[in-house]
């Protein structure tokens, strides 16, 4: 599997490849299970969208979903459409785009249940070629939340969004994961030891809600600043998210949590999540 370590140093195991990542989020779409509601009902559909941004309250206030009415928003790795049908509330013509079939088969019956499928182009594409899929031209907004530190190559993503779908000016808002985080420290405290005697990098094997994920980068601040390039100007990277709750409760819809974040101030909890959060978000413009 792939390590962790500043990409530029790595590359990914031959036996990795597109074909291999697209059959592991075809077998569980990312976030498929926030509801035990019939799937593909409205019901089940807005339990899911309920789902993510409680427990990911961020995620509305870095998309900004309403600042992009009017706006053309590209969205690389869609999944089952959470983000995609906010964009398409908030007014943006979306093109969404995902490698998965089957998350891209569940995010398009969504647009047509909650009524926004005239404003969403939805694609199935592999991010590193994107100019193959989706005619290049420039968007307003280049959005990717949790995408691209699962891809072979995050470099090729890069470099697809500033050759072809930026103009001077174009926003591009990514979400990667962070390597100085709770959560990495949590992954190699309990399964670190046992991963890597089965030869697994532990952070990608326990990455996502299904183990085994192929490929999983994490960056620092640092990083970022290299992966991006000459090509963008950075106007905010910000730390966010540590996961307050209990596994085994919460995949039963309870939400419990665990007994060591449960006491903490609040202070100190946005502190702790500031400096150590999974997630690494990442405001950037097209120069």
């Amino acid at each position: 599997m792939v390590s962790t370590a500043t990409q530029t140093h790595i590359k990914a195991k031959p036996e990795v490849s597109a074909e291999t990542i697209r059959e592991f989020w075809d077998r569980r779409p990312c976030n498929i299970r926030h509801s035990p509601l019939e799937v593909g009902s409205a019901d089940y559909f807005n339990e899911i969208e309920r789902r993510r941004y409680f427990v990911e309250p961020h995620i509305k206030e870095f998309a900004d979903f309403d600042r992009w009415d009017g706006s053309k928003v590209l969205e690389i790795g869609c999944g089952i459409g959470t983000d995609t049908i906010s964009f398409a509330r908030g007014g943006a013509q979306i093109t969404a785009v995902d490698l998965s079939p089957k998350s891209l088969a569940l995010a398009e019956k969504r647009s047509h249940v909650v009524g926004f499928a005239e404003k969403i182009d939805f694609r199935e594409a592999d991010a590193e070629e994107l100019s193959d899929y989706v005619p290049p031209e420039a968007y307003d907004l280049v959005y990717s939340f949790g995408v691209i530190h699962h891809t072979i190559d995050p470099k090729k993503v890069i470099q697809q969004v500033r050759d072809n779908f930026v103009r001077p000016g174009s926003t591009f808002k990514f979400m990667v994961y962070h390597r100085y985080s709770w959560k990495v420290l949590w992954i190699m405290a309990t399964q670190g030891l046992k991963s890597m005697l089965r030869g697994e990098d532990p952070v990608a094997a326990h990455s996502e809600a299904q183990t085994g994920c192929p490929v999983t980068y994490t960056y620092s601040k640092k990083d970022i600043r290299s992966l991006l390039g000459d090509g963008f100007e950075i106007q905010d990277i910000s730390i966010r998210h540590i996961f307050l709750y209990r596994i085994d409760d919460y995949v039963q819809y309870r939400y419990v949590k665990n007994w060591y974040l449960k006491w903490l101030p609040r202070p100190a909890f946005q502190w702790m999540e500031r400096h150590f959060g999974w997630h690494l978000c990442v405001t950037a413009v097209a120069k």
